[in-house]
């Protein structure tokens, strides 16, 4: 509600605005002078209709003025981030918050144009340079940059603070997707008979990574408990995480959809009975310095394993093998590119890797499925060329 003073020969029209995030009361005013040849019943009527005016002013955003960029970001981070995000996700928005701070930290909330974000996702794009390495940041760390001002104006639409955000008709430059690197089938078999010289535990880790396609956090996610030998099934309900914030740390799966169950060859299970021996020969040999976790992957004490040792040590054994390495997450990828050049549908495919959604798939896998369909359309015209003489007909149902 607003209220109207009178000061000499003007007036000032306060509105109430509530309250800031440091819970300190925000009061907006406006002073209005009346033309001299105007009565005290005109008056009172202008008054009444500019107070009005004011005060919807005020409610569609207008009430920012002494809120920071990085004030009300750091709000958005202890009130939302910390409580609704993944602990991956809130450490990745602290690391992102260094560039975002130094280009809007010092500006006002409301003052920040959609010219101002389209111009800073633009010099990210052209001389974002990662901070450790010194290479180009990809588009998709741009885009990340992009998401984090987004979700913090969004919050402040949420707490009635701006009337609009300026992230909604930002574009982020399109950029020369790059194919994966996948291994081929020979290099692959090569790998595996290397590991036959290999510690089990990283055998078994790589080869399981191949058969199931399952995500790192996934893999050393996986308890004893998960496996069920008497059937051949492995069912995927945790993952194990790493943050510089958080340190090591159990979490749920990426997706609801993550939480899956497959079935494996006796091949698989028979490595990893083999592992579920040797662990309990250490649990044995080194009694009270074992530390029990039912971690189907874990160190010389039964700790669970850290989560960059398995694409360590897969690094040096490429190396020392002088084996191309095409990190460890490519195993996940020739795992897909195997089902989908062998005619799998996109959904069986999806529900394999434990993605939310299909369309994650067919965007992730775009040209395998392009290339696979190709290979189907060389098949039917070899199938239905009549003019040449085959020695065996195909089989048709009658």
């Amino acid at each position: 509600m607003a209220t109207i003073s009178k000061r000499g020969d003007s007036y000032r029209i306060k509105v109430s605005c509530g309250y800031d995030v440091n819970g300190k009361q925000v009061v907006q005013s406006k002073t209005w002078k009346p033309p001299e040849n105007m009565t005290e019943r005109q008056i009172k009527k202008e008054l009444d209709k500019i107070a009005v005016l004011f005060e919807e002013e005020c409610k569609i955003g207008h009430v920012t003025a002494a809120i920071k960029f990085q004030t009300f970001a750091d709000q958005w981070f202890e009130e939302y981030a910390k409580l609704n995000l993944r602990k991956t996700s809130y450490t990745r928005n602290v690391q992102l918050s260094k560039r975002v701070y130094a280009a809007f930290g010092h500006m006002r909330l409301d003052k920040i144009t959609t010219r101002d974000v389209q111009k800073f996702v633009n010099d990210l794009f052209v001389n974002g340079r990662n901070f450790q390495t010194g290479k180009p940041l990809s588009r998709k760390t741009v885009i990340h940059h992009l998401s984090l001002i987004s979700n913090i104006f969004n919050y402040a639409m949420d707490m009635d603070m701006i009337s609009h955000n300026p992230c909604e008709r930002v574009k982020v430059p399109k950029a020369e997707k790059k194919e994966k690197a996948i291994y081929t089938m020979e290099e692959m078999e090569h790998i595996f008979e290397l590991l036959e010289n290999a510690p089990l535990r990283f055998r078994v880790f790589i080869i399981l990574a191949v058969y199931s396609g399952f995500r790192r956090g996934e893999m050393l996610g996986l308890e004893w408990k998960d496996v069920d030998f008497d059937h051949g099934v492995i069912n995927v309900r945790r993952t194990s995480n790493y943050t510089y914030l958080c340190g090591s740390y159990t979490d749920t799966t990426k997706t609801r959809k993550s939480q899956r169950s497959a079935k494996f060859p006796p091949i698989i299970m028979d490595l990893l009975k083999a592992l579920k021996a040797e662990q309990d020969e250490a649990r044995e040999k080194l009694g009270t310095q074992w530390i029990e976790t039912d971690r189907v992957f874990v160190s010389w004490n039964g700790n669970a394993m850290f989560v960059h040792q398995p694409y360590k040590w897969f690094k040096h054994f490429c190396k020392v093998n002088n084996v191309r390495f095409c990190d460890l997450h490519s195993l996940r990828h020739f795992h897909a590119s195997i089902l989908i050049f062998a005619g799998v549908d996109p959904v069986t495919v999806s529900g394999e890797l434990g993605h939310s959604a299909v369309s994650t798939t067919t965007s992730t896998y775009v040209h395998m499925f392009q290339e696979a369909q190709a290979r189907t359309s060389e098949i039917i015209t070899e199938a239905l060329d009549f003019s040449k003489k085959k020695k065996a007909p195909i089989p048709f149902p009658a």
